[in-house]
């Protein structure tokens, strides 16, 4: 009798650990006091515990008061008054795409599915194009394109030298990519870094992208938790839907985990803008066959979307008292982030921690780059308890008014440790 079956899985490779979860996993381990999470990518209150929005508190109050509550499944392409929602707060009101109706838009598992659906949908038809990441990006975007199949490459995005970015380098890259290749963008709030193009820096690199036919991927996971207003936070999305309309496809992958704190529910959806055609071409028929594969893609996957977080995000983005309260929760949680990138900021200052510390609040949403090597990040866990990721990239959300003078003693005891050793 064949033993093949038998061991047919024995030479299975044992893989690391995902790190940000290999964080929570060690801080939840920890015995120690104080101690302090800066890891995890999760909105949290000045007491240091999750935040259920009011918004969202409210909208869930409605959703199970009303008669017609169920949990049928949604249809493939999702619940349509949260797509029709997101795609008015994406590109806005008067989006001319909308106007010609030139958007796409389907449910997606939150950011990280609707990446997946357009891994997916590249790697079906544009699979010899590479797919360009920021150096430094979100880990998991290059596990997202490359199991799919996909080839990625790096253009440059952060000047550790002034903690700036690295314009240049990014619209080199630009031009030296073949041409029509796919550059990931994110829209507000880059990460890790926390740092964004300027207005104008934003026109700059999508002229260039449009000059060389490239294909936009917008990743757009903090609209309106970078800044606490949606216009501004889809300022990248909107231009480049202008820029780019007569040249390529724009794709948007949008989430709601941050803006509405559906971290769980995963929530977000997909957007794809067909480029303006020659007024002999059907572009009615281009979004039927479009259409058809994205449902493909979507039945052969997850079947359905999941049905209440998309309830929930839906009834307050077309509820007009709902949205009017979040609009003032996203004040709130950006606010209190920026609050607290000042408070680091400043006790490093009078703590007089060698370097300067100002990127901390030029940075926006969520995240800093805080400059800290691997080696320092390993001390101010092993010496403080204090856990970030090993790039040096803080969640600004996890500090609060009891916890930030603490963070900022045991980084300055850190930074002094490494510069007397290297004396």
């Amino acid at each position: 009798m064949s033993t093949m079956s038998k061991t047919i899985l024995n030479n299975i490779e044992l893989l690391p650990a995902d790190a940000l979860f290999g964080i929570k996993q060690r801080f939840s381990q920890d015995n120690r006091e104080p101690k302090v999470d800066l890891g995890i990518g999760a909105y949290r209150d000045n007491t240091g515990k999750p935040w259920v929005l009011p918004s969202v508190k409210a909208a869930e109050k409605l959703i199970q008061e009303d008669p017609t509550y169920n949990h049928e499944y949604l249809s493939i392409s999702g619940l349509p008054q949260l797509t029709s929602g997101a795609s008015k707060i994406m590109f806005g009101e008067d989006s001319t795409a909308a106007k010609e109706k030139r958007i796409i838009s389907v449910q997606s598992l939150s950011g990280t599915g609707a990446l997946h659906i357009a891994a997916k949908f590249f790697s079906l038809f544009f699979k010899e194009k590479l797919v360009y990441l920021s150096t430094p990006t979100w880990p998991n975007h290059k596990n997202v394109f490359e199991t799919q199949g996909l080839k990625t490459s790096a253009y440059p995005y952060w000047n550790d030298a002034d903690k700036s970015l690295d314009l240049e380098g990014f619209v080199r890259s630009i031009k030296d990519a073949p041409s029509g290749s796919i550059f990931l963008l994110h829209a507000c709030a880059h990460n890790p870094t926390g740092l964004d193009p300027t207005k104008e820096q934003w026109g700059t690199i999508l002229d260039e992208i449009a000059k060389k036919g490239h294909i936009a991927l917008f990743d757009s996971a903090y609209q309106g938790f970078a800044s606490g207003d949606l216009d501004n936070d889809a300022f990248a999305v909107r231009l480049g839907v202008e820029k780019l309309s007569e040249v390529s496809p724009i794709f948007i992958c949008q989430s709601f985990a941050k803006n509405v704190g559906m971290y769980g529910e995963r929530v977000g959806c997909f957007h794809l803008i067909v480029p303006r055609q020659e007024p002999s071409v059907d572009v009615d028929s281009i979004k039927k066959a479009i259409n058809s594969q994205l449902a493909k893609i979507v039945r052969s996957e997850v079947s359905t979307p999941a049905a209440y977080g998309a309830k929930i995000v839906a009834k307050i983005l077309n509820e007009p008292s709902l949205t009017q309260q979040w609009h003032k929760d996203m004040v709130t949680m950006s606010s209190r982030i920026t609050k607290m990138r000042h408070s680091l900021r400043d006790h490093l200052v009078a703590l007089g921690t060698p370097g300067n510390w100002d990127h901390i609040v030029n940075q926006c949403g969520m995240f800093s780059y805080t400059g800290l090597t691997a080696e320092m990040v390993a001390r101010l866990e092993s010496n403080h308890a204090v856990y970030l990721v090993s790039s040096g990239r803080a969640s600004i959300a996890g500090l609060n008014d009891g916890n930030v003078e603490y963070v900022a003693k045991a980084i300055d005891e850190v930074v002094r440790y490494f510069q007397t050793s290297k004396l």
